[in-house]
């Protein structure tokens, strides 16, 4: 091996170099008087190697499509991430630095993605760096089949590595478990995680509650695993050549993610706090610091560090132009003979739809039996798979309840693990993620946030919380992710309360940034998902019924583009002027309907609006939310086959809610709906009770 790995050719400007990041990490996070400074100190040599040495990259270009990606598993230790940015001739500054964790800086406590230049991806809970790495090994693979399928490995300017640093916290955590399954079926050789081996966290060692050996469990699930022990010899010795040449190593095994232990002792090499709880999470306080500084011949200063370092890390930026300039020959060579590939890699790069991509949105004629509004999101998955190439996405192992498959539409997956039921291959489309749902919302991050592809995941909606974590920052970073989750309600009938989501709808409108649609038929679904994907800024959560929902006559109730709006009046009042307003939304609209034939046999003038998505009913302006909802019309009823929480914004004082504030049962969803009063006899009751507490009704039996 020693003979095909080029010489690394470490410096002792190198390591002086790498001096600094600890001095700049003990200094940064003193100033601060908060921070992790321990593990950017022993990592430092991983870091700098990785940045100024391994990774093709250009710091005056961001956002270059060739670039290697960084993952920064541990985002506690920002500073490894910060300081590298920095040194490399990033945008950040010495004195972005000194402003460590503070207001309107450019260096908060955990990456933030689109807020600091340089930095792929945000990774705040720990595990989702690993998940979002193997999302983004997997993305860079779909990418190539879709731009250059036939180029030899390692030939087409869509060839790149992904890099991740981890963390026991990484490690331990359970979503490092699922997407690193998933990363071995998928064998991507383009991805190396490096695993910081130094057995502390904040309760000190970490055989507290860790004894597994790690190596082992990845080679378990196929992953190339090498060790590199610094901490093995006595004294401590970094030996940066060790690690260069795992790497190349890794780099060299194209059928296998590649798994990296670096035992490292943390905060090294502070005489008194190294290798401690102690230095993980807190300042190493002045004593320390000028012990440590004098130990690595550096002066006591704070961030004192000399211009000859600077100047001689900021050669990445060379480095990195070009690379850059190398990689434009062959991008500009294979868009001279890929004309048409060309144009979908810069429509994809613009993240925009094609001309007319709605047109072949599915229109669904009007139907009592109807269809459950997963099965028309099928429907219309299958209809979109010719004209977005983009659009690719699958289920945690509930491919045929979620009907996430696009027909005909080959797996992504070696074809070496390809079955009879899914033919496929690695440039294919629909993934399988396994019952692992919460690596796959991290996956999915990291496929959205790599490129120009637009990916879904599906599962039940009540196993959403499973994932909510990877939710939530897909949510945070503005990720035009697609939920796919079905089995909405106390309707998917006889699997009983422990899969019936009563509280799911409304703790997933908790998530600031999440829109979260539940459809009423299937033409709203197909508006759904157009709304979903015309979002490019934030993730779709779309929650749709196992059971067969009327699809409503459009020519009698208004258009199902109302759903783009969130809400709207499906079936106005016989006068115009109504007198209550029963809202509600997915499976309940129909109930909705049905109440407002008898509320207006009784005389009482009643508006009907469907309400799929709150989120997008809230961003219109006022004049459209009070023509749907005039403030005048207090009377209001929401029937929702879940519990109040969320409509209390809409009902107001005098409002009544058909909702669920218990656990379900199991029997068939007929009978569920009659038993928790979802029915429009019910309706009706809240309709007058609400009547009556305005005024409008004295002495009529409420129901209540």
């Amino acid at each position: 091996m020693g003979a095909t790995v080029p010489a690394l050719n470490w410096s002792d400007l190198d390591r002086k170099a790498v001096d600094a990041v600890r001095v700049l990490a003990m200094d940064a996070v003193e100033k601060a008087g908060n921070g992790h400074p321990g593990t950017a100190m022993s990592l430092a040599p991983a870091a700098y190697l990785l940045f100024n040495r391994v990774m093709r990259h250009d710091p005056t270009d961001p956002h270059w499509a060739g670039r290697d990606r960084f993952v920064l598993s541990c985002g506690h230790s920002s500073l490894t991430l910060y300081i590298q940015l920095f040194l490399s001739g990033y945008s950040l500054s010495l004195d972005d630095l000194k402003s460590l964790r503070q207001w309107d800086s450019l260096t908060p406590g955990h990456p933030e993605y689109g807020h600091t230049s340089g930095v792929e991806i945000t990774t705040g809970p720990l595990g989702q760096g690993i998940g979002n790495a193997i999302g983004m090994a997997m993305s860079a693979r779909r990418e190539r089949g879709l731009f250059d399928p036939d180029a030899a490995p390692g030939e087409s300017p869509f060839d790149h590595q992904i890099y991740s640093i981890a963390s026991d916290g990484d490690i331990e955590e359970g979503v490092s478990h699922e997407s690193s399954a998933i990363a071995s079926v998928q064998k991507l050789g383009n991805l190396t995680v490096i695993y910081d081996d130094n057995q502390i966290s904040i309760e000190d060692d970490t055989r507290i509650a860790k004894n597994e050996d790690v190596g082992a469990r990845y080679a378990a699930y196929g992953w190339h695993v090498q060790t590199v022990n610094w901490s093995g010899a006595d004294p401590y010795v970094e030996d940066v050549d060790a690690l260069w040449d795992a790497i190349q190593a890794a780099k060299a095994v194209t059928d296998k993610p590649s798994f990296i232990v670096l035992k490292t002792i943390i905060g090294w090499p502070a005489p008194k706090k190294k290798n401690t709880g102690k230095i993980h999470g807190s300042a190493l306080g002045a004593d320390e610091i000028a012990a440590t500084k004098e130990i690595l011949g550096f002066a006591p200063e704070p961030f004192a560090i000399d211009d000859d370092i600077i100047k001689y890390a900021h050669q990445t930026v060379e480095r990195g132009k070009a690379a850059h300039a190398e990689w434009d020959k062959g991008f500009q060579s294979w868009a001279a003979g890929n004309a048409e590939r060309k144009e979908l890699f810069d429509r994809l790069a613009a993240k925009k739809l094609p001309e007319g991509w709605h047109k072949a949105l599915p229109e669904f004629p009007a139907d009592e039996k109807g269809l459950a509004t997963r099965a028309a999101s099928g429907k219309v998955l299958e209809a979109l798979a010719p004209v977005l190439p983009e659009l690719w996405g699958g289920s945690a192992d509930l491919a045929e309840s979620n009907n996430t498959t696009m027909k005909g539409e080959p797996s992504f997956i070696p074809a070496e693990y390809a079955t009879k039921e899914f033919p496929g291959h690695e440039y294919g489309r629909t993934l399988h993620f396994g019952i692992r749902e919460h690596g796959m919302g991290s996956i999915l991050n990291g496929i959205a946030v790599h490129g120009g592809t637009r990916p879904y995941g599906g599962t039940f909606l009540v196993f959403s919380d499973y994932m909510r974590g990877s939710v939530r920052l897909s949510a945070l970073m503005k990720l035009p992710v697609i939920f796919v989750w079905t089995h909405d309600s106390i309707g998917l009938g006889e699997d009983g309360p422990t899969h019936q989501p009563i509280e799911t709808v409304t703790a997933l409108r908790a998530i600031v940034g999440l829109d979260v649609v539940r459809p009423a038929d299937a033409n709203e679904t197909a508006w759904a998902w157009r709304g979903a994907l015309e979002h490019t800024d934030r993730p779709t959560a779309l929650a749709l019924s196992r059971q067969n929902l009327p699809t409503l006559d459009r020519t009698k109730y208004a258009s199902a583009e109302g759903t783009l709006k969130g809400g709207y009046v499906l079936s106005e009042a016989s006068d115009s002027n109504p007198k209550v307003i029963l809202i509600a939304s997915g499976s309940e609209v129909s109930i909705a309907l049905t109440a407002q034939e008898r509320l207006e046999a009784e005389g009482t003038p009643t508006r009907v609006v469907s309400m799929p998505c709150q989120e997008w009913f809230f961003q219109q302006d006022t004049a459209y939310q009070q023509e749907v909802l005039p403030s005048g019309v207090k009377a209001r009823v929401t029937v929702e086959a879940g519990i109040r929480m969320s409509w209390d914004r809409i009902l107001g004082d005098a409002g009544e809610a058909v909702s669920i504030e218990h656990y379900g049962a199991s029997a068939p969803a007929k009978i569920l709906f009659e038993q928790f009063g979802f029915t429009p006899d019910n309706v009706v009751a809240k309709a007058n009770a609400s009547l009556a507490r305005v005024g409008e009704i004295t002495g009529h039996k409420t129901g209540n």
